[in-house]
């Protein structure tokens, strides 16, 4: 894997060290992106993000997961959230909103288990499976930049001063909307395309990403006096760059294509 090297050069290099994901043929459910011949290496993540109102803070969702490179670059992920805080510590209008869900994705393939899909699952399936882009309710909160794409890459340092090893600066979402993927895939529907997201990227001494935090008003993507006066805050730490992740599709028995309608839950 290509080190990030200062200025940038560290766009330049991550363009190598983070190309394009492969788009992969969705096959049974034996799939894994190593199955292809896809080297395991890969990086390890978490996300922690709180809504801050009147001075204070609240925990909304916990994310844990890893990205496996192939030669090509991102060829698969495995990412599972759950809610921040206890059921007692949540505010009322937190609930049960962000409910757990694992969400695996081999290529253009993903399959989901828990969150909004659990209960829609046929009898004696845990996962859904779907070419299409999925998203929940803990990625609208989770961190919505992702530093594993080259672009996103780029534009953050473009848009950055550096102290160090740290980059700080601010973005918009038509920014981020026009280069990354994952952004769009996040929040596919925004209240405005001028919210401006400050950041703050630290590289560690290998020029790898090692932590980025992100800041943004929650009415830039709810439209709503409810989220008047919110900002959402989303800190991701990186580990274990280059190390052994082999993300593997669930046992095809637990797999189903189809979702029941809401009305055949009750």
């Amino acid at each position: 894997m290509k080190r990030l090297i200062g200025g940038v050069s560290v766009a330049a290099a991550a363009a190598l060290a983070f190309a394009p994901a492969a788009q992969a043929s969705s096959t049974g459910g034996a799939e894994t992106a190593q199955s292809r011949g896809v080297p395991s290496m890969g990086v390890r993540f978490t996300d922690l993000s709180a809504v801050t109102e009147d001075g204070g803070s609240t925990p909304l969702v916990r994310r844990t997961g890893s990205f496996q490179f192939g030669k090509d670059g991102v060829a698969a992920s495995d990412i599972s959230s759950k809610p921040a805080a206890k059921a007692g510590d949540r505010p009322a209008w937190v609930g049960d909103r962000f409910a757990p869900q694992r969400t695996i994705r081999i290529g253009v393939t993903s399959y989901v288990s828990g969150g909004s899909y659990g209960a829609r699952l046929p009898k004696g399936k845990t996962w859904y499976r779907t070419d299409k882009d999925v998203v929940d309710a803990g990625a609208w909160f989770g961190q919505i930049v992702n530093t594993a794409e080259p672009a996103t890459l780029g534009t953050l340092l473009r848009h950055a001063k550096r102290s160090g090893g740290v980059y700080s600066g601010t973005v918009t979402f038509a920014e981020l909307a026009e280069v990354s993927h994952w952004f769009r895939t996040t929040l596919p529907i925004r209240a405005s395309d001028k919210t401006a997201v400050t950041f703050r990227l630290t590289l560690d001494r290998d020029r790898h990403p090692r932590r980025l935090t992100t800041s943004w008003r929650a009415t830039g993507v709810f439209d709503s006096d409810d989220w008047e006066g919110r900002t959402i805050n989303v800190e991701t730490r990186f580990a274990g760059w280059g190390g052994r992740v082999t993300v593997k599709a669930p046992p095809a028995s637990k797999v189903s294509t189809t979702l029941r309608d809401e009305t055949e839950q009750h």
